[in-house]
Parts: structure tokens; sequence; C-alpha cells
């Protein structure tokens, strides 16, 4: 059965003047909800199927194979940003995320699962790319 799960993700320490946003399907892009200096968090729902033992994420915003789901989040150029050096895409993998943190998500009025990550992460001083390493989704209350 298919349901749509709240997502949130904060990257915090962003490099200054570098677009970041969410890949969506291709060629569209997902715009932060909020921006400060210190963070950029986005909102968006994402397609989940919980008929096998793990859940089975779809949709526009699930990139990669069904046994290695993953959502995008690109800066500099391939955020749509022209004026810049930067290139680049982290990869969040959607594949820790349990049957039960989706279910305590859908149940619990106002949760949603998050995940946050620094901004910086290339050994260049550049914004964070490829395999983002030690993420850790949890459910949140807003």
């Amino acid at each position: 059965m298919k349901h749509e799960l709240a997502i949130r993700i904060r990257v915090h320490n962003p490099l200054a003047g570098v677009a970041m946003k969410i890949q969506r399907g291709r060629n569209e892009l997902l715009e932060p909800a909020k921006v400060s200096i210190d963070s950029l968090i986005f909102d968006f729902e994402i397609s989940v199927d919980l008929v096998a033992k793990t859940p089975n994420f779809l949709g526009l915003y699930a990139q990669g194979p069904k046994n290695a789901r993953f959502i995008y989040v690109n800066s500099g150029e391939y955020a749509g940003q022209d004026d810049t050096c930067w290139a680049r895409r982290a990869k969040l993998s959607l594949m820790s995320v349990s049957s039960a943190q989706v279910e305590e998500v859908l149940s619990t009025p106002g949760a949603r699962l998050e995940v946050s990550f620094a901004g910086r992460g290339g050994r260049d001083g550049g914004p964070t790319c490829a395999n983002v390493k030690g993420l850790e989704w949890r459910v949140v209350k807003n």
C-alpha cells in the first residue's frame, strides 16, 4: 500500500553563495522551505510502499534502483546556479529507514522523517558531494 511520507532535510553550515536544491525527477528542483546563514531546510513528501519487509520509496524524489534508493541534494550548477564554479550532488541514502519509522510517522499527527548533514564536506572546502556517510534518519514532531 502506498503512502505519502513527510520528509525534512536539514543542511547545516551550507557554503555561502552556493545554491542547494533537492532533485525531483531528472530535471526539476525543489527550493529550500527555509533559508538562514546557518542552515537550509527542505520539506516535502515522498511516496512509500510498505507491502514488503522494508520500505520501498517511490516517486520523483526517490532516485536509484529499488534496493538502493536515495535522495539527491544538488549544489551549484546542478542546482540551477550559473555564476559558480561548483557542480555537485550529495546522495542521501534511504536504505536505513525502517518500516517501524515509516509507520510511526504515518500514525503520529505532525510527525515527519528527518535527516541532517553538513553542507560543506568536500576535501577542497566545497559543498558536500557523493554518498553522505553517517546519516541518521529519525522521526520528529513539528
